[in-house]
């Protein structure tokens, strides 16, 4: 049986330091978001990574981990030409092969987004993305760099849900809290209190 850390990465600012600045938090959790990441990349093998999985429409862990990062690269680089173009996506077929290779991304994103400062994440910017089935072209929306960056963070949680679903389909252990939103776990941890609570 594989392994995956029972221990989430330590995040780059402990609690009782973090900057009280939404930007700053939101920068702090896509830091984390691409931390779990790689501790995962880390500890699946990439027989295991790569294997497509019938019951759950054959996807496979680094299908879903390609197509969350395919989302960080499109933020990235529309930040430099002033439209995030989602559509556009790589689909880089050896992220969802080679572990090792997705690590490599991971860690670049990493330290892009460590460098970006907090103060443009105010930064205005339009986005494109295909919502519907009907034939047309893509919508574009107005958003901000912010916006689109806690999407991203939101969007990647609920693929980590995936993740961890398929990775215990082929007999891997998944960490305790990973794939689950920070507002269930908030939200957990108070009913716990309020229960326990004599």
């Amino acid at each position: 049986m594989h392994a995956i850390s029972p221990q989430f990465p330590e995040p780059r600012l402990a609690p009782e330091s973090q900057p009280d600045g939404h930007h700053e938090r939101i920068l702090c959790a896509a830091i984390d978001l691409l931390r779990q990441t790689d501790c995962l990349l880390q500890s699946v093998d990439s027989t295991t990574y790569s294997a497509a999985v019938p019951v759950a429409f054959n996807g496979s862990i680094g299908g879903h981990v390609r197509h969350c990062l395919d989302h960080f690269l499109c933020l990235l680089r529309g930040f430099d030409s002033g439209l995030i173009d989602y559509d556009l996506r790589d689909r880089d077929e050896r992220l969802e092969r080679d572990p090792d290779f997705a690590r490599t991304l991971v860690e670049a994103l990493r330290m892009d987004l460590q460098q970006l400062d907090a103060d443009l994440l105010d930064s205005p910017i339009q986005t494109r993305c295909e919502v519907s089935y009907r034939r047309g072209n893509s919508p574009c929306s107005a958003s901000s760099l912010g916006r689109e960056l806690a999407y991203a963070i939101a969007h990647g949680i609920h693929h980590f849900a995936l993740i961890a679903i398929l990775a215990r389909l082929q007999g891997v252990q998944i960490a305790d809290g990973f794939g689950i939103a920070p507002s269930t776990l908030a939200h957990l941890r108070d009913s716990n209190a309020v229960t326990t609570t004599p």
